[in-house]
């Protein structure tokens, strides 16, 4: 008999019952529910394997919202070699963006006794003060929490979409479009913030007509596209906030009888086919690995202990070919 099967009865999560078996306060009912369900199931905790399970165990959990993103691939591999080499395992979580699986991946965090957790948050609102009241270490990686007591590792995102844009006018092209992610998402926001600061200096006013938000998927990208092509006076390029979406809007433009170099294409991201490659579109090289790596290093050293005010590192994203 396990916690998971007691949740299972009483409709709660094994968080719950982990809380309610070693006395932190939850909310009366979810208590009543816990132990009836534990005493119709003649449960009986062993006491033990709970004190042993107190010690946090050696393993990370890395938090993500896109599995199926090769950003992210490339971000766990970076994170799995910092740990393995400090004698960690990685458990790899995927929210696809949404915030309530993200919390019971926090519930499970906690209720594991894991080490700490790499977490690229859901949206602007995700919330870890849950990890911050049990005193478990946790890193930002990618997207900020927007905390001053959480160390993060973030990419300099407004440069990068700024470059990209810049890029895109100084190669001739007029009407230069922006296909960002979720206006919940900060990566989404402050690479339009760049865009949107090349097209101002540009043209002196903002383009408004240009941008569109997406969902950071391919589906999104290709949708953003055809809308954008569909306009009385279309754009002549774009600036892609993400390697998914600039699949979809590659196939959108493919539909519509465009490729690049003709259409201007700036990309965050290496592409996720092969078969796309790389030419006449210009990649906004992320450190995706490198990202992974300092996240996880950051978290070895709450874990060991180490003690002082948050850290954010910053990394530079570069315009590749």
């Amino acid at each position: 008999m396990t916690i998971y099967e007691v949740a299972a009865r009483a409709g709660v999560s094994p968080a719950t019952v982990s809380r309610v078996l070693n006395g932190t306060r939850v909310s009366a009912e979810s208590e009543r529910l816990v132990r009836a369900a534990a005493e119709e199931l003649s449960f009986i905790p062993n006491r033990t394997a709970r004190r042993l399970r107190v010690q946090r165990s050696a393993v990370i959990a890395l938090i993500i919202p896109d599995i199926e993103n090769p950003f992210f691939t490339a971000l766990a591999r970076g994170v799995e070699n910092r740990a393995r080499a400090a004698g960690y395992s990685v458990v790899l979580c995927n929210t696809d963006e949404d915030p309530g699986r993200e919390s019971t991946y926090i519930d499970i965090v906690l209720a594991e006794h894991m080490a700490g957790a790499i977490l690229a948050p859901a949206d602007d609102a995700s919330d870890v003060s849950r990890l911050v009241a049990a005193k478990r270490p946790v890193v930002a990686v990618d997207r900020s929490l927007h905390r001053n007591d959480i160390d993060a590792v973030t990419v300099d995102n407004r440069a990068g979409g700024r470059s990209a844009a810049e890029s895109l006018f100084a190669a001739g092209f007029r009407r230069v479009a922006c296909i960002t992610g979720p206006s919940s998402v900060e990566t989404a926001q402050l690479r339009m913030e760049g865009w949107q600061q090349a097209t101002h200096a540009r043209q002196g006013r903002d383009d408004h007509e240009l941008l569109r938000y997406a969902d950071y998927r391919v589906d999104g990208g290709r949708a953003a596209m055809a809308d954008l092509l569909a306009l009385p006076e279309p754009p002549d390029a774009a600036v892609v906030a993400n390697n998914l979406m600039a699949a979809g809007a590659l196939d959108a433009l493919h539909d519509a009888g465009l490729t690049p170099p003709g259409f201007g294409l700036a990309v965050f991201g290496d592409l996720p086919f092969a078969s796309f490659g790389r030419r006449g579109i210009r990649v906004v090289d992320l450190p995706a690995r490198e990202l992974g790596e300092a996240a996880a290093g950051l978290l070895l050293d709450r874990i060991s202990g180490a003690g002082g005010p948050a850290r954010t590192v910053v990394l530079r994203a570069k315009e590749g070919s």
